[in-house]
């Protein structure tokens, strides 16, 4: 979570393009399936802290897309691992 933050505050030009390009990926989604693009990064959060008490993730290159074929919506998730954890954090 802390580096998702640390990529938000950036101001640097790689940061901010990629930030742009996030913003548009989601604006695209939405049109795409119809879900709010606020909603969307809510389910990104919560899936990392989901994720990380089995697993040490890296935020940064978390991606999550909607997609949508015929009548159907998938769930696409990259996350990368960088280890396995070998207990479970209770304290999240």
């Amino acid at each position: 979570m802390i580096d998702f933050l640390r990529q938000f505050w950036n101001r640097d030009t790689d940061s901010s393009k990629q930030i742009a390009k996030e913003r548009l990926r989601l604006v695209l989604v939405h049109d795409r399936v119809n879900v709010s693009p606020s909603l969307l990064e809510a389910l990104k959060v919560d899936l990392m802290e989901v994720i990380s008490k089995y697993m040490e993730i890296e935020e940064t290159g978390l991606e999550v897309n909607l997609d949508k074929s015929d009548n159907s919506v998938a769930l696409v998730a990259n996350i990368p691992v960088k280890r396995m954890k070998r207990a479970v954090d209770q304290s999240r």
